[in-house]
């Protein structure tokens, strides 16, 4: 079986500063399959039978973070505050339930591995959210480079409880290809990834690398 136009392109060596030959692009499902079959993007655990049209459908582990209201009179972005949020577990088989206007942080089931070519996106399932269930508030972007679970921002805007089963299907990841390899991937020294091989559901780092911009007017 021949390599497909996608493979191609990224076996080409580019050299720095030129665009390739070939654009930067949403990967087919035939695509998503070559790339795991090489090794190039790495899903584990991998089902293809989760491969869609322009995307690969993601699981949802059984581990939990939920918010301690009762430890803080508010949440600081620069402040370390590191019982913020508690890890749960539901028994056995029961479901993790998600009560109206509560945010949690799941986890994907799947440790996601991008190469430094590869960027992705996470995306709600439709089915999900006719029910009012958003699998992500604002970090729907992985970078290429980056390695481990993906952590979800789960919050329930309906008006009745929904039940989260582990092992469920909570969103898409779609593949883009970038027009040429990242200098520095993520997980590379000069960035400081604080994400980097994260594990379960991850609580904000954001402490971390807080910097703030002057906004003072000169008089």
């Amino acid at each position: 079986m021949g390599l497909s136009r996608f493979t191609r392109g990224l076996t080409r060596k580019e050299e720095p500063g030129t665009f390739p030959r070939l654009r930067a692009m949403l990967l087919s499902d035939r695509d998503i399959t070559a790339a795991i079959a090489e090794g190039r993007l790495g899903i584990e655990p991998y089902d293809p039978g989760l491969v869609q049209p322009s995307s690969i459908d993601v699981r949802l582990d059984r581990f939990f973070r939920v918010f301690n209201n009762s430890r803080y009179t508010h949440i600081d972005p620069a402040e370390q505050q590191d019982d913020l949020t508690t890890l749960v577990e539901p028994d056995g088989d029961d479901p993790f339930v998600l009560h109206p206007g509560e945010f949690v942080l799941g986890s994907t089931l799947e440790v996601i591995s991008l190469p430094d070519d590869l960027a992705a996106r996470l995306e709600g399932k439709s089915s999900l959210g006719r029910l009012g269930l958003l699998t992500h508030s604002t970090a729907g972007f992985v970078d290429p480079g980056f390695s481990g679970h993906i952590t979800l921002e789960l919050s329930n805007v309906a008006n009745l409880p929904i039940t989260l089963w582990p092992g469920m299907k909570i969103g898409q990841l779609c593949m883009f290809r970038l027009s040429s390899p990242a200098e520095h991937p993520y997980g590379s020294a000069v960035y400081g990834s604080r994400y980097q091989d994260q594990r379960g559901p991850t609580p904000s780092r954001s402490f971390r690398n807080f910097t703030r911009a002057e906004t003072r007017r000169p008089a």
